[in-house]
């Protein structure tokens, strides 16, 4: 029963008294509300990933400090948006402070990572970062490029693969070009910043910081990185110096739709676009052969207020539309197009409140769309739950899937339940699920896959349909304990207005049983993007005393593509615990749902494993002392073949192995 135990393990309100809720199916709000939240504590988890690695690389202690309020964060009143606003204002302020000063450790030890001398007793720069680079907030890189000294960008992979991927950072040059570690010249592109990033960076940065930030950036700088499995590579960036060095940099040029369609895409992966809709229509892969009609659009369910014959409104804790069709936003959207090399990007303006950035990179095999919500208006008096919809030429069967706490994937199948005879009496809210990860639906044919920054709300309330909510605010209390109507604000000299959400989901199409491993690895980069750090120097300078490229493993040594290391983290004790998690459900991917191996010995590099010890999962006991009680359950009469995990860990070899959806856990003294 899943909308039982979502309750359950997020809010122990009195469950006899809200069982009908349940049943109903619209009991799932939480699941939803307070999307800048969510979004904020998910992308600190997996900045505080990235830093405990890099703490235990250099040694030292400087993560506690958020390690503590994102515990907080995990109170069932707290991620889920079920708290008061000064409460969740609370939480927010205990992870700015926390991130804070974890940011700075986390500079000093950029520093003495990158130390040719090996030595953290002087080092010879100084790092910054920039946790506001999705509002083009980067006073680092937006500082005018000298004859002398450039940009020097360090990118740290917290991945246990090499990973590359587009850096973009804000600048105002128009001139620049971009060179590796190795002194090569990288491929690079300038994006015009838009106006509604523009926009948000001078109310955002007034509210977060106090600051008056009235010139914006020019452009986006992007160009494609490639850093080794748990290390770093470092990118210089200046102004071109002798004949031909600017060859590798490029404007961007804006495209005025002149055909019926629009095609974008520098690489394989092409979507098309309607010139007189503004629509989306299809996307095409020509690698795999893919061609899926396909439409995006923007609705709004209007809240139930909680005065019709069941007095239930929806509300933080409650999810019920009120019942009639939702509202289409716009059926006729602005388009502008932008082309280059690297990226092209389609820019829609669905309404003055919804902005959208459809962005196709070379060599991807998915679109990565930005969105834009708020502040989202009710001075009509109805309160609005926006959602997006993607609808595939695709026959779905009532069913499709979502991630379970971002491991297992689930089969949901609309209107039914395994456990019991299942009285519709919502049929949307009724269909939701939490989207840690992502959803996809297949057909006979194809399987389109969307992965999301942050937990969602999410269904396929039609065939071939693909539903995720981004935003609500609300105008009255579902009185299910908070108090107050879901109606997040921002205040900026005493002028206060509506949320504005902004976030980032990806869009996948495949062939039937191809989609897994891009859903298992596109998650895991998703959830540990590079952490860059900033600094400036000249290129020669700064290889004279830094390490400019390595990793902490060994020479050409990687983890398979399905193991993660979730885990690495320096003890008050002197250990180190680690903890190595399979990616794959059995018979998900007849290449990757096998036994994967893991050599220990080669994933700290110059590091010896001293001893070492496996424990349960968390920690506290010795897994050869472990007793797991064996439950019968009545009526249970499913049999199948037992899981597949891992052997002993053998000694001398020190090698792991993990069967499909299996965790280990380590304690090692190094």
């Amino acid at each position: 029963m899943d909308e039982c135990m979502r309750c359950i393990l997020l809010h122990p309100f009195t469950l006899m008294q809200n069982m009908h809720q349940m049943n109903l199916g619209h009991s799932n709000a939480m699941i939803i509300s307070r999307p800048t939240f969510k979004g904020y504590v998910r992308m600190l988890s997996g900045y505080y990933l990235a830093a405990r690695q890099i703490e235990f690389l250099v040694g030292g202690s400087f993560t506690s400090s958020l390690e503590d309020p994102l515990g907080i964060a995990q109170h069932h009143d707290a991620v889920s948006g079920t708290a008061k606003q000064h409460t969740t204002d609370d939480y927010s302020k205990r992870l700015a402070l926390g991130a804070s000063q974890v940011e700075k450790g986390v500079n000093t030890a950029l520093a003495c990572l990158t130390s040719s001398k090996g030595t953290c007793m002087s080092p010879a720069v100084k790092f910054s970062q920039c946790q506001l680079l999705n509002i083009s907030y980067c006073p680092s890189t937006e500082e005018q490029i000298s004859g002398g000294k450039g940009l020097v960008i360090t990118a740290y992979n917290p991945l246990g693969w090499e990973h590359s991927d587009f850096i973009r950072v804000p600048v105002n040059d128009l001139h620049l070009v971009v060179k590796s570690s190795d002194g090569s010249f990288v491929d690079s592109q300038l994006v015009e910043v838009d106006n509604v990033t523009s926009n948000l960076r001078k109310l955002y940065v007034k509210a977060y910081l106090g600051i008056n930030t009235d010139k914006p950036p020019k452009y986006w700088l992007v160009f494609q990185a490639s850093v080794p499995p748990m290390g770093w590579n470092t990118y210089f960036v200046s102004k071109p110096k002798g004949a031909g060095s600017n060859r590798m940099g490029y404007v961007s040029t804006i495209a005025s739709p002149s055909k019926d369609t629009v095609e974008v895409g520098p690489g394989s992966l092409k979507m098309t676009f309607s010139s007189a809709s503004g629509q989306l229509t299809r996307m095409f892969n020509s690698i795999t052969g893919v061609d899926l009609p396909i439409q995006q659009s923007f609705l709004w369910y209007g809240s139930n207020n909680g005065d019709g014959a069941d007095s239930q409104a929806s509300g933080a804790y409650i999810f019920r539309p009120d019942g009639s069709t939702p509202t289409v936003v716009s059926r006729s959207v602005p388009l502008k197009v932008i082309r280059g090399p690297l990226v092209d990007e389609v820019h829609q303006q669905f309404s003055p409140w919804i902005y959208q950035v459809t962005r196709l990179y070379k060599d991807k095999e998915h679109a990565e769309v930005e969105y834009t919500i708020g502040p989202i208006p009710v001075n009509d008096g109805i309160g609005k739950e926006v959602i997006t919809r993607l609808t595939a030429n695709m026959v779905t069967n009532h069913t499709f899937y979502t991630d379970s706490n971002g491991r297992d994937f689930l089969k949901r199948v609309r209107d039914y339940r395994e456990d019991w005879d299942l009285q519709v009496t919502q049929p949307v809210a009724g269909n939701y699920y939490p989207v840690n990860l992502g959803m996809y639906v297949t057909d006979g044919k194809y399987e389109l896959s969307v992965l999301v920054d942050r937990a969602v709300g999410a269904s396929s309330i039609q065939d071939g349909q693909i539903e995720m909510m981004f935003h609500r605010r609300i105008l009255h209390d579902d009185g299910r304990g908070v108090e107050e109507p879901l109606d997040e604000t921002v205040c900026v000299d005493r002028k206060c207005d509506g949320l504005v959400a902004r976030g980032t989901y990806y869009v996948n199409v495949n062939k039937l049983g191809h989609g897994a491993h891009w859903r298992r690895t596109q998650g895991q980069k998703v959830y540990s993007p590079f952490l860059l750090g900033f600094a400036h120097e000249d290129e020669s300078s700064w290889k004279s005393y830094s390490v400019v490229k390595a990793s902490m493993m060994n020479a050409n040594y990687s983890l398979p593509d399905n193991v993660a290391i979730i885990t690495l983290q320096s003890l008050d004790d002197g250990t180190a615990l680690l903890r190595l998690a399979h990616l794959f459900q059995a018979a998900e991917d007849p290449q990757y749902s096998v036994m994967a191996k893991v050599e220990l010995k080669k994933l700290f590099g110059k590091k010896t494993i001293k001893e070492w010890t496996e424990t349960n999962l968390s920690a506290n006991q010795k897994k050869a002392a472990m007793r797991k009680l064996k439950w019968r359950v009545v009526g249970d009469t499913e049999s199948g073949p037992a899981p597949i995990t891992g052997s002993p860990v053998d000694s001398q070899s020190l090698v792991v192995e993990l069967g499909p959806m299996e965790i280990r856990t380590f304690l090692l003294k190094l």
